[in-house]
């Protein structure tokens, strides 16, 4: 039965990853929470095992969408060789924090956070466009700390937090998309490593665990997520856009107010 849900959650994981554009870890990391939380898994250490697996799983998103998106000549190449040059370090900061924080203290970060995000999506705050200028080395080496950062602390691929800086630093939406998509995978690779590295000594682990990845979740969400991404990205182009990222935000928002209380 465990199986069938991880297959399950991988489908519902994709499909909302290609209708929204976002990463799977908004949606795998809270169901991941209640499903160790029903198994009895100690609540110190079911939120960063919860992260570390959602980490893992966006490695098969992402390569995923990263060979579609460079099959349409989509990415900067350049701008992610950059990012990446710091999302691998604060990625690792990143897993190091949250091997520090409670699982209660994580759980209300990840709450604040699905709060933000589900008002940016319900009321379709984006940048303003701008003419695109070309951006310093500095600069997105800084901004791919705090991205890997945040991303390792969330477990997510990245895409909610490269977008906007990219859109803001004028990069066209499908070129930050498609960029963002390309820095999902060092995020997760450089991420999800962390999370095993620091909870290799974790008391309580179950059984098939490798530091704070759950493997038969691992396997079971990254078995259905990569194909049904491209079933939510067919599905993009016939729905309303605009009632499914409002019906989608209200659930971030239940998910997050529940992580707080």
């Amino acid at each position: 039965m465990e199986w069938i849900t991880f297959l399950i959650l991988g489908s519902v994981a994709g499909v909302l990853s290609g209708l929204f554009g976002i990463g799977g870890g908004l949606v795998i990391v809270p169901i991941l929470v209640y499903m160790f939380t029903a198994q009895g898994i100690s609540p110190e250490i079911l939120t960063h095992l919860a992260v570390g697996t959602s980490l893992a799983t966006i490695v098969f998103t992402s390569i995923n969408s990263v060979m579609a998106h460079h099959k349409h000549g989509a990415v900067r190449w350049p701008a992610v060789a950059m990012l990446s040059l710091g999302i691998v370090g604060g990625s690792v900061l990143g897993g190091y924090t949250a091997s520090f924080l409670s699982g209660e203290v994580l759980q209300r970060v990840i709450g604040v956070f699905a709060i933000v995000i589900a008002v940016q999506m319900f009321f379709q705050l984006k940048p303003s466009g701008r003419e695109e200028k070309p951006v310093g080395r500095v600069f997105l080496g800084g901004s791919g700390i705090f991205i890997g950062w945040a991303s390792a602390i969330f477990g997510i691929g990245g895409g909610s937090l490269t977008v906007p800086l990219l859109s803001w630093r004028g990069f066209p939406m499908k070129i930050a998309v498609a960029t963002s998509a390309a820095c999902g995978l060092p995020i997760a690779l450089s991420g999800s490593a962390s999370f095993i590295w620091f909870g290799m000594q974790a008391q309580g682990l179950p059984e098939w665990s490798l530091g704070y990845v759950y493997l038969p979740a691992l396997i079971g969400i990254g078995a259905t997520s990569m194909f049904f991404a491209r079933f939510g990205a067919k599905l993009a182009h016939r729905l309303d856009q605009v009632l499914l990222k409002r019906l989608f935000s209200m659930l971030l928002l239940i998910v997050g107010i529940n992580f707080l209380l």
